[in-house]
């Protein structure tokens, strides 16, 4: 596969569904709670958090089995939970992954690890942790690596996603990569601490830069030096290949043999949170689905870019990944999906800005919509249109509507100056599309009443506002603009 031959890549990228994954890990708890900072404590001199919005999400490697989900990939996850409520929750959100075979294993007395960010216009205040770090009963983690050992034989990839919290000890990892040689099975390990030896002959390690560092205990200020410190540990403990993450340096990849650099895929860094995984998560799936490692690298060089660029531990879809290798051209670009929607929205409230919201079949644009998405947009920083899908049309206004396809109405409104986003949508109503992206200000014509706007009860309650725009004499919306209600 030519490495810049972007056709290639797109068909390795949706290839990634193809991919059946074993991972095996620390499971955590990733909760944010997000809000706004106005006044500091009169206890003392700390600023207060306002809390209006509050998600939980896994982590650790359960965001490694969210990335692959997020590819259309197939993964078994082998981990262990406490016996309590953030458990419970855990087994929730993983048991509501597609795609995802689940073995939790319930340990009494331990409890799971817990990391809660507060977030305050884009900013993390603080994070706190609650955990218990200790090794697994050996009953325990017998079970663990016979379960383990089991869905090796249905998996192509073992991914050992370390976080030190005591579901790896070495000699779990040690006995989990002997089992998977032995039948055929790659390896790949996302390590921690200094000691690596019990990761021994895994087909790849993918460490940060300091990471690497620590575990040859200098330095590593170039490329020279850390493609060094790789070849080093090559060389002591056996693995096939390091793929070492700089951050804004991008990554690189070092066997006995080669050496690439990948340069920082990123334009914009929001939050770092969770990159790791999604690089892994991607090389596994690329491995998985038959990629050699060096574009299995390169997408997940990709991937982490992208996901640096979002809001929170994020993933990375295979639509976001074509996008990225090859980006749609002028308006087109403002043409997404409902999830990319979503995380734009999510950064631009962090930064401060208010979200305006519109939405409408737009069959046929008139000038009497132009001057509606105009006060739309003087409403808000942002607007997004949500646009009716050609079934959605029919639906809603006969067989012989739409005019246009969607397709070419998502062009037209894209090429607007007032419009920011275009998100194409299948329901009758707006409401999951509301949802998705909680705007600040709902926009409808003054043919409607406040009554009548769909969406104006749930966008209140999260307490944006309702906005009854001025029509041109003449030329009223409700005409491709839907009035249905949920």
């Amino acid at each position: 596969m030519a490495e810049h031959d972007d056709g290639d890549l797109i068909a390795a990228i949706r290839g990634l569904a193809r991919a059946n994954v074993l991972v095996v890990g620390d499971l955590m708890l990733d909760r944010y709670a997000y809000g706004r900072v106005e006044r500091i404590s009169p206890e003392a001199p700390v600023p207060i958090l306002t809390v209006t919005r509050e998600i939980a999400m896994p982590g650790g490697a359960g965001n490694v089995v969210r990335n692959l989900t997020a590819l259309d990939a197939a993964a078994a996850f082998v981990s262990v939970v406490g016996d309590d409520q953030e458990g419970s929750d855990l087994t929730a959100l993983i048991g509501g992954q597609p795609n995802v075979e689940p073995w939790l294993l319930v340990e009494t007395g331990r409890a799971t690890t817990v990391k809660t960010r507060y977030i305050a216009a884009g900013q993390h205040l603080i994070r706190a942790d609650r955990e218990l770090v200790m090794p697994l009963t050996d009953k325990l983690g017998e079970r663990l690596l016979k379960i383990a050992s089991d869905a090796m034989a249905a998996t192509s990839v073992t991914v050992l996603s370390d976080y030190r919290k005591g579901v790896l000890a070495p000699t779990i990892a040690r006995n989990l990569i002997a089992s998977a040689r032995s039948i055929g099975r790659t390896v790949i390990v996302d390590p921690k601490g200094a000691d690596w030896s019990h990761y021994a002959e895994a087909d790849v390690i993918t460490p940060n830069r300091r990471e690497l560092a620590e575990a040859v205990g200098r330095d590593l200020p170039d490329e020279a030096a850390i493609v060094g410190a790789a070849r080093e540990v090559i060389g002591r403990f056996g693995f096939g290949a390091v793929l070492c993450t700089r951050s804004e340096d991008g990554m690189s990849l070092v066997t006995v043999d080669t050496v690439r650099h990948y340069p920082a895929e990123a334009s914009e860094v929001y939050d770092v949170s969770g990159a790791g995984d999604t690089v892994v998560a991607v090389l596994a799936a690329g491995l998985a689905s038959g990629l050699p490692l060096e574009i299995a690298a390169r997408l997940s060089n990709i991937a982490g870019g992208l996901v640096v660029g979002k809001v929170g531990t994020a993933v990375a879809r295979p639509d976001d990944l074509v996008d990225a290798v090859k980006p749609a051209s002028g308006a087109l670009r403002k043409v997404v999906t409902r999830q990319a929607a979503a995380e734009a929205a999510e950064r631009w409230r962090q930064r401060g800005w208010r979200i305006g919201f519109t939405n409408g079949c737009f069959d046929l644009l008139h000038p009497g919509h132009v001057h509606l998405l105009e006060q739309a947009r003087a409403g808000c920083d942002r607007l997004v249109v949500g646009l009716n899908a050609d079934s959605s049309v029919r639906r809603l206004k006969g067989a012989s509507r739409p005019v246009q396809p969607e397709a070419a109405r998502a062009a037209v409104l894209a090429s607007l100056a007032s419009v920011d986003l275009v998100v194409i949508f299948e329901e009758d109503t707006p409401l999951d599309l509301l949802s998705a992206i909680r705007p600040d200000v709902l926009v409808k014509g003054a043919d409607y009443t406040h009554d009548t706007v769909v969406g104006a009860r749930e966008v209140e309650s999260w307490g944006g506002r309702v906005m009854l725009a001025e029509l041109l004499p003449g030329h009223s919306t409700t005409a491709t603009v839907t009035r249905l209600r949920s």
